[in-house]
Formats: C-alpha cells, structure tokens, sequence
C-alpha cells in the first residue's frame, strides 16, 4: 500500500468535496480529494505532490507521482470554456515537479467576472474508494488553509 500526502495548491478555506457545487467533483465521478476555495485576487498554483507533470491544460494539471498516483487540480468550474484566459503556465507538459513548485498562475478575480466558480477540486484520479482519502484538520474544519499545508493523504 502506497501512501501519498497530498498539499493545497493554493491558499483559501478548505472545502470538503461532497461540497464543491458541481457533481463530478462533489459525487466522486473523477476521483476524491478536497477543494480549496481561494481568495479573490491573483493566485500561485502549486504542484500538490511531486512527480511528473502528466496532463497540463491552462485550468486544470495532473501530477503522477513515482507511485503512479494521479493528482488533479481543476482551477474553477467549467473554466475550460475561458480557453486559457485567466492562467499562465509555468511549467511544460512531461516536466518532472517537486512538491511545492509554481505550476501556473490563476487570475481568480478574471474568473469570478466571469461568474464562473473559483473554487480548486484536488482529486486522486480514478479512486473510487471515498474512505481510501483521509482529509486534513483544515478540511473538516473548513479552515483557512496556506498552499503547501496538507491537505489530505490518499491510501492506495
């Protein structure tokens, strides 16, 4: 059994999933994790684990870890449709990221006048056992949370 610690990519209040106003997230259709809804002003990203940067979109990336874990960040809801606007990405597809390490930039307050929700899903991709992620204090709290604080831990 791997374990993998999973931080926050940004900071902001720390959010169940269940409660992320959207169905694939909030029902586990993707994977759990937690969210991280962030202040509204412009934001750093971070890779919430370190490994191979698998998938890179300008609102969402996936890291796999060297335990081949899957982690996504999704920046906001339904921000595909901006098609990039709102992000800048500094880092390239199939780059290796340690834990901690500026992934992309997130104009937060460009996605809100958008209307479009802010709030940051992290999900261990492909998990289907809800009791295998293990949310932090924060969490359950739904405390504020710096990027870089543990945000849960995924068992598999």
């Amino acid at each position: 059994m791997s374990t993998t610690h999973v931080l926050a990519p940004v900071a902001g209040r720390a959010v169940s999933l269940q409660d992320v106003p959207d169905p694939v997230f909030s029902q586990g259709m993707v994977g759990y994790g937690a969210a991280v809804e962030p202040p509204h002003e412009v934001t750093e990203a971070i890779a919430p684990v370190g490994g191979k940067l698998l998938k890179l979109l300008p609102h969402a990336f996936v890291v796999l870890t060297p335990d081949n874990v899957g982690v996504l960040v999704h920046l906001g809801l339904d921000t595909v449709a901006l098609k990039g606007e709102g992000f800048t990405a500094h880092a390239t597809e199939g780059d290796v990221v340690t834990a901690g390490q500026l992934v992309i930039t997130y104009d937060v307050p460009a996605i809100v006048a958008k209307g479009l929700n802010p709030i940051v899903p992290v999900v261990i991709m492909d998990e289907r056992e809800a009791g295998n992620v293990v949310a932090a204090e924060a969490v359950l709290e739904g405390a504020e949370i710096l990027a870089g604080a543990h945000l849960f831990t995924a068992n598999k």
